[in-house]
């Protein structure tokens, strides 16, 4: 179930002219992570004829799909069912966070320490055209479950060119805060363009010149243009102004740090950016404390049950999520946006069928044989739900789908062939060697 093939050895004149030859615009894409593993028993596969131990205290209610079931903290997204799939069968075997990260990040059981992140490779075969950036990450993975920097900010093999920017170092800096500015484009305001200018020439003149070829050196100047290219871009600025929104659409979104994210992830990639990778930091209920961004690794440890109402419940999260991803969605759709923007939502494993007690309340632990993940947009089946779990949400039934079968159906989906040869020798290892479950 290929898509359109792209040589690996193509340079990115030849990429650019190949697209405009095939006459189609690239697709793009909004990556949502839920860092730390969403229960699946509680959202996309409730299971109402469990043990109530496994079950849990949610109901499942209808969507607009019929004989499709969810979590009753998911009303908004049962509304709009026909817009998205769901995955139940999503499968792999490493309960650990910062390697099930990697996994994820990379669509492979097995990554290698360079292996880039699918939204390195998206990066390296369709890049921005505009003045934009082609890969943005919304909010730093943190806490001890958190993937080596290198399998997502070093764009692995493919270099720095193929890695994202950043926004949101601390857990404070999202949209959601009085104020926000994004970094890149903080610079102070007697800095004009003609400054910026003067600057790039000076660091120009300065640079060490070699007849020989210095690789690390073109990345470094590569990058450095780049910069600067952004800075001077009042598209790029514009982009990260969330305030510049209606006040009723930042409400529709939620005024949380997840709800803002994806209100500026849907500007970004209205702007031109190829891929808006988010982290789902749900932000902090009243009289919480911070302790980290991983939302959704309810093992009770943090003094705040599964099921409550804390930030690192199902009770807060949930309901927030459900409401902003319905919102993402239905505005996408609005926009004409939908159907060239595909939307994931993932985390790095599930949770146990069976509920236990953590260090200071009750959670659900690790969970990677069997799961849950939502997929909608740029051609997606909507109202379907893809392959099936056990009675209890435990192991897979029917049809597994393993980290590189999701990857390739990423990328297949966003009109690349994941048989693309990338690796640095240019032929040794193919962009995915998973099977794509949808055709293009």
């Amino acid at each position: 179930m290929a898509g359109t093939q792209l040589p690996g050895l193509l340079n990115l004149p030849q990429l650019l002219a190949a697209d405009q030859q095939s006459h189609k615009s690239p697709k793009s894409c909004i990556f949502v992570f839920q860092y730390g593993g969403l229960s699946q028993l509680d959202s996309w596969d409730p299971k109402p004829h469990a043990p109530a131990d496994l079950r849990g205290p949610y109901k499942p209610i209808a969507t607009a799909t019929p004989g499709f079931h969810v979590g009753e903290l998911m009303p908004n997204l049962a509304a709009v069912s026909d817009k998205y799939c769901v995955i139940r069968s999503m499968s792999h075997r490493v309960p650990v966070h910062n390697v099930a990260n990697e996994m994820l990040l990379a669509g492979s059981s097995s990554p290698r320490r360079d292996s880039p992140a699918l939204g390195s490779i998206i990066t390296r075969l369709q890049p921005a055209h505009e003045n934009m950036p082609s890969y943005v990450w919304l909010q730093k993975f943190g806490g001890g479950a958190a993937p080596a920097e290198s399998a997502w900010l070093s764009g692995g093999f493919l270099g720095t060119n193929c890695s994202p920017l950043l926004i949101g170092e601390r857990h404070t800096d999202n949209p959601a805060t009085p104020g926000f500015r994004p970094t890149p484009f903080a610079s102070a305001p007697e800095l004009t363009t003609n400054r910026l200018e003067a600057r790039r020439l000076l660091l120009q003149n300065t640079t060490t010149t070699s007849t020989a070829p210095d690789p690390a050196a073109t990345r470094l100047q590569e990058l450095q243009n780049r910069a600067f290219t952004l800075l001077q871009s009042n598209a790029a600025a514009s982009a990260f102004h969330v305030d510049a929104e209606p006040e009723h659409v930042r409400d529709r979104y939620g005024r949380h740090p997840f709800g803002q994210n994806l209100l500026l992830a849907r500007r970004l990639i209205e702007s031109g950016v190829r891929l808006v990778s988010v982290v789902a930091w749900m932000g902090l209920a009243p009289n919480d404390r911070f302790v980290s961004v991983e939302t959704w690794d309810m093992h009770g440890n943090a003094g705040i049950g599964i099921f409550d109402n804390g930030w690192n419940g199902l009770g807060w999260a949930l309901p927030r999520a459900d409401a902003s991803m319905a919102t993402l969605l239905e505005d996408l759709d609005d926009r004409g946006l939908l159907d060239s923007t595909l939307v994931v939502m993932a985390g790095e494993f599930g949770r146990t069928p069976r509920i236990s007690r953590g260090a200071s309340a009750i959670g659900r632990d690790h969970w990677p044989n069997c799961y849950s993940a939502m997929l909608a947009g740029a051609g997606i089946p909507g109202g379907t739900v893809y392959g099936a779990s056990d009675e209890t949400a435990a192991y897979v039934r029917d049809r597994p789908v393993s980290p590189e079968d999701f990857g390739a159906t990423i990328l297949a989906t966003l009109g690349i062939d994941p048989r693309t040869r990338l690796s640095p020798d240019g032929f040794t290892l193919p962009a995915s060697e998973g099977q794509p479950i949808f055709s293009p």
